[in-house]
């Protein structure tokens, strides 16, 4: 029975596509600023990713995890980090059009948390982890 609802819940008339599930118009943050307002940004709005922008061009990605690595540096104090410093500079990314299956496979096989989606080299959504799972749920849930 389990199988059976596996494969039914996975046949799916049309691929799905990132843009289907990814958080759209996500907060960022400028590169100058420093861990504390990252912080500050993360807690406000409940999120655990950052887009890294310089002049609106994307340059990184800080996640709660790297704050919480400074954070664990004893001569380290987040309001003397800037978020250029912790960020990772090489972030995934993907357009909005990609299949979902591709980003995860990508996702796991380099146990990533998150990827940026871009179009036109702007940023205009964050897929997560989570996302992943709100997804999944989705298509295993009886129709």
């Amino acid at each position: 029975m389990a199988c059976a609802l596996l494969t039914f819940a996975f046949t799916m008339s049309k691929t799905v596509l990132v843009q289907d599930y990814m958080t759209k118009a996500p907060h960022s943050i400028g590169v100058g600023l420093t861990l504390a307002d990252a912080k500050n940004m993360m807690r406000a709005f409940s999120i655990r990713h950052l887009p890294v922008l310089d002049r609106g061009e994307l340059v990184g990605l800080l996640s709660d995890r790297d704050v919480q690595l400074v954070e664990s540096l004893s001569d380290a104090k987040p309001e003397d980090v800037s978020v250029e410093e912790a960020m990772s500079q090489a972030p995934y990314t993907v357009a909005p059009g990609t299949p979902l299956r591709t980003a995860a496979l990508h996702m796991a096989e380099h146990k990533l948390g998150s990827a940026v989606v871009l179009e036109a080299n702007k940023v205009v959504g964050v897929f997560t982890t989570v996302d992943g799972m709100r997804a999944l749920a989705e298509q295993l849930t009886p129709r």
